[in-house]
C-alpha cells in the first residue's frame, strides 16, 4: 500500500499553511486518507536544545527538511496521503524527495516579496527589516527554488 505526498513549499506567508488545509478538506472528502503536517508544528516536534539557538540556520533548516521527508516516507508507504507545508527550499531536500519518495507531488507557491511584505505574515519580514530577526528564508538566507 503506497500514498503519497504532497510537498507544498514556498517562502514564509505564501499561503502553504492555507492550501494545505483546503486541499485537506476536499481529500477527505473524496475518502482519501490524508495526513496533514505543517511545518512550524514539525519544527517544534524535532527541535532539541542544541539546535534552539541555530533553529533557523541553512544546516539545521536542511537537516529538519530531510527529517521531514522521512516521515513522509514513512507515512506514506503505510498507503496515507501526506500533505506537507513547509518552507524547506534546499536542493538537498528536493533531491532527496524525488529519489525517496514514491507517488511524490511538489507544488511551489512563487509570491513576490513585495506581496509577502504586505502580508505581513508574523511580522517576519518587518522584524528582519528592523534588524530584529536573522536567517529569514529568501532574504539574508539564500534559499533554493525548485526545478
Amino acid at each position: 500500500m503506497t500514498g503519497q505526498v504532497i510537498w507544498i513549499t514556498g517562502l514564509s506567508g505564501a499561503g502553504k499553511t492555507t492550501l494545505a488545509e483546503e486541499l485537506n478538506i476536499r481529500l477527505q472528502k473524496k475518502y482519501f486518507r490524508p495526513i496533514l503536517l505543517d511545518g512550524d508544528l514539525l519544527r517544534n516536534i524535532f527541535k532539541t536544545d542544541k539546535l534552539a539557538d541555530q533553529s533557523f540556520s541553512r544546516d539545521t533548516r536542511i537537516n529538519l527538511g530531510l527529517k521531514y521527508g522521512l516521515l513522509c516516507k514513512t507515512l506514506s508507504t503505510q498507503g496515507f496521503t501526506v500533505i506537507i507545508a513547509t518552507i524547506s527550499m534546499f536542493d538537498e531536500i528536493y533531491a532527496w524527495n524525488r529519489k525517496n519518495l514514491k507517488n511524490y507531488f511538489e507544488i511551489y507557491l512563487k509570491v513576490p516579496l513585495d506581496e509577502l511584505y504586505l502580508r505581513g505574515h508574523k511580522n517576519i519580514y518587518q522584524r528582519y527589516k528592523d534588524g530584529m530577526l536573522n536567517n529569514v528564508a529568501g532574504l539574508d538566507l539564500t534559499v533554493d527554488e525548485p526545478l
